[in-house]
C-alpha cells in the first residue's frame, strides 16, 4: 500500500510567494500516499478513460477554468453546453421532448436534489403532509440518508428478495399518506443488481407518488450493455411512472470529476427543484442546483468528452468493461471457498465467502498487502469491484493474487483476528450501531480536526475502550458476534 507523505505540514501562508516549479514538484511528491489508479489496482473512485481522452478532458476543462455557471445569462456558453449535455443524456435514457434537467456536481447532489424536489412538490400539492417520508431499498445509496437528514424527511426501508432486488410487496405495505417518493436503483452499488423498476413504478403511478431511479452508476453504461445484447430490465423513461433519474457523467460517462445529471420527465417536476429567494438585499437570487458557484470547466469537459467518445466510443468501452467483468467473475467462481453476489450482465463484481474457514476481511487484507485498493462491504461481508475497461489487462494478476490470498487465510486461521481484518469484520457485525458511529466520528475528527493531516499513513485501529476490547478479547468477540448474527438470521427467516 502507499507510504507516508514526506513533506512538512503547511500551517501558515508563506510570507513570500513560493516558486511555481518547486510547488509543482511538491504536488507530484504528495501523490506518494495516493491509491495508484493508473496501474488498474483501484476498482472505484477514478474511471480511467485512457491517457488520450484524459488529456483531451484536461484541455477542454482548462478552456473554461475561470468561468462560473452561477449566472446562465453571464456565461451563455455554459448554459448552452449544459443544455446539450442534458439533452444527450435524456435521449440516451429514452426521454422525450418534455424531458429536462440540470447538471450537478455528482451523484450525491443529484440525489439530494431529487429528494428536495419530492419534498417541495409535496409541500406544494399536499401542504397538510408535515411528516414526509421516502421509501428506499435497503441497498439504496447512502446519499438518500444524507438527503433525508438535510431536508427533514423520514426514511422507510424496504427489505430485499433473495436475489438482492427490492421486495415490491414490502414497498407496497410501507406506502402511506405521508409517502412523497419511491426509489429504485439501476443498478444498486453493493451488488450490481437492477431493482424491479417497472413494478415499483406501477405502485408509484397507482398512488400518484413520484418515483426516482438512482442510475448514478449505471446511467451511462446500461444503455450500451443493452445494445451489446446483454439482458437489462427496463429501468429508464420507457417505464411509465418513472419521474426522475440521476446519472453520473464522471463514472461510465468518462468525463471530468464532478459531473452528474438529474433528469425530470417534465417541467412539472423540475419546478420544485429550483430555489428562489426574493427578499435578500443583494437582489433576487435563484438557483436550480445546491451550489451557487458552478465550475465551468466541469461542464465544458462533459460537453466535449461525451461528443469525443460518441456512441461508438461508449460501445467499445462497454464491451471492454464487460469482458473484464466476465473474466473476473469466471476466475472468482473457480476459486474454492468464494461465491459471487453480482449478476453476470453488470460491470459490478462482488464476491463473498462460501466457506467457514474463509474470512472475507482477512482475504481483503492480504490483497491490500499485494498492492490492491480494496472496497469492503457488510451485510453480508463482501468485496466490491467496480470494473472498468482498463481492468481487462490486470484481471489475471488480480485473480492470481486472490487465489494466493485465499490459500494464505486457509493456511493461517489466526489471520482473521489480525490487523484491519478484525476491525472491519467485527464492526460489520456489531448490533450497537452507535458504537460504530462514535468510532468513525472520532476518526474523522482526527482527519479534519486541528491536527488534520498529521497522521501520514493509514488510519490506526481505534484506541480507548473499543481498541482495548479488540486487542484483548478480539477472538471471543468475533465468535460471539458470529453466533448473534446466526441467531438473528434464523429468527428473521421465520418472519
Amino acid at each position: 500500500m502507499p507510504g507516508a507523505i514526506d513533506l512538512p505540514l503547511v500551517r501558515t501562508l508563506p510570507v513570500q510567494g513560493r516558486d511555481h516549479a518547486t510547488l509543482l514538484q511538491e504536488l507530484e511528491a504528495l501523490r506518494v500516499a495516493d491509491a495508484d489508479w493508473r496501474d488498474g489496482r483501484v476498482f472505484s473512485l477514478v474511471y480511467d478513460p485512457g491517457h488520450a481522452h484524459e488529456a483531451f478532458l484536461q484541455e477542454a476543462h482548462s478552456r473554461y477554468f475561470c468561468e462560473n455557471g452561477l449566472n446562465p445569462m453571464a456565461f451563455k456558453s455554459l448554459h448552452r453546453m449544459e443544455t446539450d449535455v442534458v439533452r444527450m443524456v435524456g435521449a440516451l435514457l429514452h426521454g422525450d421532448a418534455e424531458t429536462c434537467g440540470t447538471m450537478t456536481s455528482g451523484g450525491t447532489e443529484s440525489i439530494l436534489l431529487a429528494v428536495k424536489t419530492a419534498r417541495d412538490r409535496a409541500r406544494r400539492l399536499h401542504p397538510w403532509n408535515q411528516r414526509p417520508e421516502i421509501i428506499l431499498p435497503t441497498t439504496a445509496h447512502v446519499a438518500f440518508d444524507k438527503a433525508a437528514d438535510a431536508f427533514g424527511l423520514r426514511i422507510r426501508r424496504a427489505r430485499l428478495m433473495p436475489d438482492m432486488r427490492v421486495d415490491v410487496r414490502h414497498v407496497k405495505r410501507l406506502i402511506n399518506r405521508h409517502t412523497v417518493l419511491l426509489v429504485a436503483s439501476a443498478p444498486q452499488y453493493p451488488h450490481g443488481v437492477v431493482d424491479p423498476v417497472a413494478d415499483v413504478a406501477k405502485l408509484a403511478q397507482s398512488h400518484k407518488i413520484p418515483m426516482h431511479v438512482d442510475a448514478c452508476v449505471g446511467g451511462l453504461i446500461l444503455p450500451f450493455i443493452e445494445r451489446l445484447g446483454r439482458p437489462v430490465p427496463l429501468w429508464d423513461f420507457r417505464v411509465p411512472g418513472v419521474t426522475s433519474i440521476s446519472a453520473d457523467l464522471h463514472k461510465y460517462g468518462y468525463t471530468a470529476k464532478g459531473a452528474s445529471v438529474l433528469l425530470h420527465r417534465s417541467k412539472d417536476y423540475l419546478q420544485d427543484q429550483i430555489f428562489i429567494a426574493t427578499d435578500w438585499p443583494g437582489g433576487v437570487y435563484a438557483s436550480p442546483t445546491l451550489p451557487g458557484t458552478r465550475p465551468g470547466g466541469t461542464i465544458a469537459a462533459a460537453w466535449a468528452g461525451m461528443q469525443a467518445l460518441g456512441e461508438d466510443g461508449y460501445l467499445a468501452l462497454a464491451r471492454q468493461t464487460l469482458a473484464a467483468a466476465d473474466a473476473l467473475r469466471a476466475g472468482i467462481a473457480g476459486i474454492d471457498g468464494l461465491r459471487l453476489l453480482s449478476p453476470d450482465n453488470m460491470p459490478i463484481v462482488t464476491w463473498t465467502s462460501a466457506a467457514p474457514d474463509i474470512d472475507v476481511y482477512a482475504v481483503a487484507d492480504q490483497l491490500e498487502a499485494r498492492g490492491w485498493h480494496i472496497d469492503r462491504q457488510q451485510d453480508p461481508p463482501s468485496v466490491h469491484l467496480t470494473v472498468m475497461a482498463g481492468h481487462e489487462r490486470i484481471a489475471p494478476a488480480y485473480l492470481q493474487d486472490l487465489r494466493e490470498a485465499v490459500q494464505f487465510v486457509r493456511a493461517h486461521p489466526g489471520a482473521k483476528s489480525q490487523g484491519n481484518a478484525a476491525m472491519y469484520g467485527m464492526m460489520a457485525k456489531v448490533p450497537f450501531r452507535g458504537m460504530i458511529k462514535k468510532t468513525v466520528r472520532d476518526l474523522y475528527l482526527e482527519l479534519y480536526g486541528p491536527e488534520g493531516g498529521k497522521s501520514q499513513g493509514d488510519p490506526a485501529p481505534p484506541d480507548g475502550f473499543v481498541g482495548k476490547m479488540l486487542a484483548q478479547h478480539g477472538e471471543k468477540i468475533d465468535r460471539a458476534l458470529d453466533a448473534y448474527q446466526h441467531l438473528r438470521a434464523r429468527l428473521m427467516g421465520r418472519n
